[in-house]
């Protein structure tokens, strides 16, 4: 490798280097350990057929350790998508289809999505989610998306949760409102969504026949109730441990709620709680340990990966900053760990990407 690769990789590595939290964080105290993760600017290969993402709203880790994006091709400019014009106006790009599989060296191994017979494609693409046997889920946050799609790996349609323009708010027992992301529980076969951007709740179904479960809100109380125990818009993830407890993004709040399947309250984190704008809680994943020791938490507002004790919630350090160089965050939405405790995020607005951080073991985080 030449000298001038080298440097280019050092650099991108300090770049990337996880970051103490800054000495204003009360959640802090003493000395501790934390997962070390260093950005590889090569992942994912470049595309064929001069395909180009638009905002990467989704991203996913399945079985097979291949990450999967769901990204937004009316996201893109008339610049970025110059081929598809009438005459051209430069000889690229072409948008890629909606939903893209890598394996983990950043070949592209299968694309599809878009509108098609039998069900409705969302107006604004935002989660997916890969399922323990290999169902990809799809949400879309569009005005009118009340619903939630399920399809094979290869694309092929099977089950549609809701209709659009149908819902009637938090009550509704049949149809979303705007959701944000899904889970399907592998010790259940319930499918928890994150019942979004506008309703105000956790909703349950079956994941084989999409029948309805349970839902709930805030503090595990009835969903819309308003004043502060209420969850605000949107509520943008639903993850589950493997202790079976079930944790939500409630971005606006800058919080985190956990709860039991059932729905009964456990405890809150805290997270940046001074963010305003956009909120600081976008996305959270586990790391792969059998105790699934941290919480990786995609943050936005901010614009870091923050390092927490799943135990706790303790902030012990954070990754990146604002910024469109590798490594760097503009608007980081979704966040998944694979196997291997590696970090993928996707980013909207106009970052428009998806990045691959290498998990490079534990070490001392400094007070």
């Amino acid at each position: 490798m030449s000298s001038r690769w080298s440097n280019a990789t050092a650099t991108l590595c300090l770049v990337a280097a996880v970051l103490s939290a800054g000495p204003g964080d009360a959640q802090r105290a003493g000395e501790a350990l934390a997962p070390r993760f260093v950005v590889d600017p090569f992942w994912p290969k470049p595309l064929p057929n001069r395909w180009i993402f638009g905002q990467v709203s989704g991203v996913a880790v399945d079985r097979h350790d291949h990450v999967w994006i769901v990204q937004r091709p009316k996201s893109l400019t008339e610049d970025e998508r110059g081929a598809t014009l009438t005459p051209p106006r430069s000889t690229c790009c072409v948008p890629a289809p909606p939903v893209m599989e890598f394996d983990p060296e950043g070949n592209l191994v299968h694309a599809w999505g878009g509108p098609g017979p039998g069900y409705d494609w969302p107006a604004n693409e935002h989660g997916i989610f890969v399922d323990h046997q290999d169902n990809v889920w799809l949400a879309g946050n569009g005005e009118k998306d009340h619903h939630l799609l399920k399809f094979t790996r290869a694309g092929k349609f099977t089950l549609q949760i809701g209709k659009p323009g149908a819902g009637k708010g938090d009550a509704d027992t049949h149809n979303l409102g705007r959701p944000a992301d899904a889970r399907v529980d592998p010790d259940t076969g319930e499918l928890y969504v994150a019942d979004g951007y506008g309703n105000h709740r956790v909703i349950v179904f079956d994941a084989a026949t999409g029948a309805y479960k349970r839902h709930w809100g805030a503090n595990g109380r009835p969903p819309g109730e308003h004043g502060v125990k209420a969850f605000g818009n949107p509520v943008h993830c639903v993850r589950i441990a493997r202790d079976g407890l079930v944790y939500v993004c409630d971005r606006r709040h800058n919080r985190i709620q956990v709860f039991r399947r059932d729905g009964a309250f456990v405890r809150e984190i805290s997270l940046a709680p001074d963010t305003r704008g956009n909120g600081a809680v976008w996305d959270l994943d586990f790391s792969v340990d059998r105790g699934q020791t941290y919480l990786y938490v995609a943050d936005g507002e901010n614009n870091h990966v923050w390092l927490l004790q799943r135990d706790g919630g303790r902030v012990l350090s954070r990754l990146g900053r604002n910024g469109r160089y590798a490594g760097q965050f503009h608007w980081v939405h979704n966040i998944a760990v694979d196997s291997k405790g590696h970090l993928y995020t996707a980013e909207v607005d106009t970052a428009k990407r998806v990045q691959k951080f290498v998990n490079h073991g534990l070490a001392s985080v400094e007070p």
